[in-house]
């Protein structure tokens, strides 16, 4: 089964990314890979819509991670807008604590 969506990353998102640890960053990007070509929009257990906010629309959970992103639903695109970790109820991106 080929992807049906185009998994696209900004820049913020990859300087997120580079922040975790060398054995970190393969499972997310793995995890984002494996599950956001096919049904991005579909809602799963570690995969949700979020209430409008101004970081995403969609948000990923690995682990203690989060993805953040954003689906194209006409260019067949998902869009990573953020990467972050969360630390017990507490969600941090590019080491600064965040709301959404």
């Amino acid at each position: 089964m080929s992807p049906i969506y185009t998994v696209e990353f900004t820049e913020s998102s990859l300087s997120h990314l580079v922040r975790y640890k060398k054995h970190e960053s393969p499972s997310i990007f793995s995890a984002i890979k494996r599950q956001l070509p096919f049904q991005p929009t579909q809602e799963t257990r570690n995969r949700k819509k979020l209430r409008e906010n101004a970081l995403a629309d969609w948000e990923l959970r690995i682990q203690h991670f989060r993805v953040f992103y954003d689906v194209d639903l006409d260019d067949k695109i998902v869009r990573i807008v953020a990467v972050g970790h969360k630390q017990h109820n507490k969600l941090y991106i590019a080491d600064q604590e965040f709301s959404l």
